[in-house]
């Protein structure tokens, strides 16, 4: 029996969040409108219900391509889309905002309409440099949109909460006013909670966590990690998922995974109803997933990603992995994939199904199915799940096409490029982007059929979002509206 979305409306200061449990759907039936948060809703699935949204476009030509917004030199952020503003973290390379000069983090607002900037968030690196802070990165952090404000982690691993309306509204929101660059073309922060220095938390080369929002809480990975030489773990009492309160930024409550960190906390967390009663789920550091009772942090249960023998080697050489992607939730099952940082290249992986109506330590009772070994390689994909089906991608550059009830694999398609995105699901079509600059487009089905293959000039790190008619893709530099029958007349 199909189930309808539930739309749950929750008021906290002054904020209205609408919450979408997501439960069987039919992609005809999945979200519409604005894109809000990282994966559109709280349980991640990376599904819209859009229509009409192209499957070819023309960079050279211009078809199908409404504007082009320009970015910093290394985008990582994904875009979100809110009451006709676009939200994305990237570097400043760019030198959007006249004035400001050097590497910084940067959140980029875009008007909807026409592609120009309104303002821009600057955040200064770290000084202890790339162990914590990595050179020319930006933000990685997507934001989350909830009413008038935005949370989002820096590359400082600070949670920040800012107005959507910058310093435009000729107000500088609090408690926190002492912003450095207070224009009307900068952000403005209302407050910020800095993991650092409230917490101790060494991040390890970048903060990079998309915070959910949830019933008046702010939940997010920490990024603790280890040290510049991989082996020690500088600050192992601090906390691996905090919970802070997203009227007042005051930390609500905390949890430490318990293996020992291989490498950093680079995922981030979903929220949904399991069995009538809501989870947070987080993937650790130590390449477990762990689910809480999001208002008293009460753990419920625990499943390790990886086999009992399993062993972590420096420079990805072992054949133990931690955890990249993020957590999907849908109807009561949790999936999730193994990987590692890019640069040490392929390997081994695994992807689960997870029952989470179990409760305990469930590596073995919770087990719904697993597909690993040769047979899907280190992924840092979240999945989408659409029509019994689910997509995923890895790392070597396969796309997978999955029985989401049996982990049967109907179709693997070979991208021939490294994929550091997730597949994301609109409109009867299946679109990933891939270092190579190009963004394959498939049908949605238990058949393999190419679209289209559509060239973005440069590299694609991260993943198509639809909204309102059209769909927004990044490649490193730039920020491009797609839109059937529209037209660029300038030059690309």
């Amino acid at each position: 029996m199909m189930m309808k979305n539930k739309i749950v409306l929750i008021t906290f200061g002054g904020l209205t969040l609408a919450a979408a449990v997501v439960l069987a759907e039919p992609l005809a039936k999945a979200k519409k409108g604005d894109w809000p948060m990282w994966g559109g809703s709280a349980d991640r699935n990376m599904v819209s219900g859009e229509t009409k949204i192209p499957a070819k476009w023309d960079m050279s030509k211009g078809e199908n391509i409404v504007w082009t917004a320009p970015l910093g030199s290394q985008t990582y952020g994904n875009p979100v889309v809110v009451n006709g503003k676009i939200f994305v973290g990237t570097n400043n390379g760019g030198h959007l905002r006249k004035g400001i000069e050097g590497d910084k983090g940067v959140i980029v607002c875009i008007n909807a309409k026409d592609g120009k900037m309104l303002w821009q968030m600057t955040h200064d690196k770290l000084p202890t440099g790339r162990v914590n802070d990595w050179p020319e990165q930006g933000i990685c952090s997507t934001v989350h949109v909830v009413g008038d404000r935005l949370f989002y982690v820096s590359n400082r691993a600070e949670l920040i909460c800012a107005d959507v309306e910058g310093f435009l509204d000729d107000e500088n929101d609090g408690p926190f006013t002492d912003e450095q660059y207070k224009e009307k073309e900068d952000g403005d922060i209302v407050w910020k909670y800095d993991m650092i220095e409230e917490l101790g938390v060494f991040p390890h080369n970048l903060a990079t966590s998309s915070p959910v929002v949830h019933e008046g809480l702010v939940f997010l990975n920490t990024s603790n990690g280890v040290d510049e030489g991989h082996l020690d773990l500088p600050m192992p009492d601090a906390p691996d998922f905090i919970v802070v309160d997203a009227k007042t930024g005051k930390l609500a409550w905390e949890a430490k995974a318990d293996g020992k960190i291989l490498h950093g906390g680079w995922s981030s967390p979903a929220v949904a109803k399991v069995g009538g009663e809501w989870q947070v789920v987080f993937a650790g550091g130590d390449g477990c997933a762990y689910a809480y009772e999001p208002k008293t942090g009460e753990r419920l249960w625990k499943f390790d990603l990886n086999p009992k023998d399993s062993v972590w080697i420096l420079g990805g050489r072992g054949t133990r992995n931690n955890i990249i992607a993020t957590p999907v939730i849908h109807e009561n099952k949790v999936y999730l994939c193994v990987g590692q940082d890019p640069e040490h290249g392929e390997g081994i992986g695994h992807l689960y199904a997870i029952d989470a109506t179990k409760r305990g330590d469930i590596t073995e009772s919770g087990r719904v199915w697993h597909l690993g070994g040769e047979d899907f390689h280190r992924s840092l994909s979240t999945v989408a799940i659409a029509d019994g089906l689910l997509y995923v991608s890895d790392l070597s550059g396969f796309l997978y096409c999955i029985d989401v009830a049996t982990g049967k694999v109907h179709w693997k398609h070979d991208t021939f490029s490294a994929i550091w995105g997730s597949p994301y699901v609109v409109d009867g079509k299946v679109y990933l982007g891939d270092e190579e600059g190009e963004v394959v487009v498939l049908a949605h089905g238990k058949e393999e059929k190419v679209i289209a293959t559509n060239d973005m000039n440069n590299s694609v790190y991260t993943t198509p979002v639809a909204s309102n008619g059209r769909l927004y893709v990044t490649n490193r530099r730039m920020l491009v509206a797609i839109e059937e029958g529209a037209k660029l007349t300038k030059s690309l």
